[in-house]
């Protein structure tokens, strides 16, 4: 019996979690860290409290809406993907009326948390909305729906300068750059998992664009990666902690090259989620810097 001719199952507490994908943390912390980067570069050390709950909370609860209304766009898409092919949607464990709602809930949840920081974070928050609900779609229409979601994640980088500063200087756009090359890099390792089966339905990715020179293109990103995190180091004046930190980051991105040299998904998909201590180091050297200061 396939995942379309199966009833609907009666719900549990387990499928709202997997539709959330809370069962997979790697999300989180990939949104994560570079919120926390902005967030003590702009506060030049611990920021507020409150701003940094609910930062922290927004991050869940985004991230929990982003793949709610990911796995609701590719409803008719999972199935046929080897990864994808359990998830709650597709097996009927949730209805599609029910993923809706859950987007509600969960985007309702993040409005009430920005409206107690400042009208320009206010402000932002609505374009952060907006790329969390357009990009699954971008997927049909491009090949670089990459692009979009690094725009995406990389949105609480402004978000948390206004939230701390009242203001987005220049060096948040400088943060906000290296998340798009960031997000770049580790989200074509993922869609090479997918490669063959995206393919196969017709759905877009830089994995598929960039084919052959995928290695290639991923390691010039990498460098590019590097040079903006050196720039923002430099601009906001931070010391050998950085340095440090940049010196490991660069080892760990030569590891995820070793990783995908012979684009094995199982091998790419590690180097996926080996961006986590990526993004983990980065986040040391800051805090270190300032809390040496």
């Amino acid at each position: 019996m396939n995942a379309a001719s199966l009833p609907f199952r009666r719900n549990s507490w387990g499928a709202w979690a997997r539709l959330m994908r809370l069962h997979r943390p790697i999300g989180i912390l990939l949104l994560l860290w570079p919120t926390l980067w902005a967030l003590w570069i702009a506060a030049e050390g611990v920021p507020d409290p409150w701003v940094l709950g609910v930062f922290l909370l927004g991050t869940v609860l985004m991230r929990s809406a982003g793949c709610v209304i990911n796995d609701y766009a590719d409803r008719h898409f999972d199935g046929h993907v080897t990864r994808t092919r359990d998830r709650p949607l597709v097996m009927r464990e949730v209805t599609e009326r029910q993923a809706l709602i859950l987007f509600g809930v969960l985007w309702r949840a993040s409005a009430l948390l920005v409206l107690t920081l400042n009208l320009q974070t206010m402000l932002l928050s609505l374009a952060a909305v907006g790329l969390a609900v357009l990009y699954p779609f971008m997927k049909r229409h491009t090949y670089l729906p990459q692009v979009y979601l690094g725009a995406a994640f990389g949105w609480s980088v402004p978000m948390a300068f206004a939230a701390i500063t009242g203001t987005v200087p220049p060096i948040a756009w400088l943060i906000f750059s290296a998340v798009v090359l960031w997000v770049l890099v580790y989200d074509t390792e993922y869609a090479m998992v997918d490669r063959a089966d995206d393919l196969e339905i017709g759905i877009k990715s830089t994995a598929i664009l960039f084919a052959d020179l995928d290695r290639v293109i991923i390691g010039i990103l990498q460098v590019l990666l590097l040079l903006d995190l050196w720039l923002i180091g430099r601009q906001a004046e931070l010391g050998w902690p950085w340095s440090l930190a940049l010196l490991v980051g660069a080892a760990l991105l030569c590891w995820q090259q070793w990783l995908i040299r012979a684009r094995e998904p199982a091998a790419c998909f590690r180097a996926f989620l080996h961006n986590q201590w990526f993004g983990l180091c980065l986040f040391v050297g800051v805090a270190t810097h300032y809390a040496l200061a």
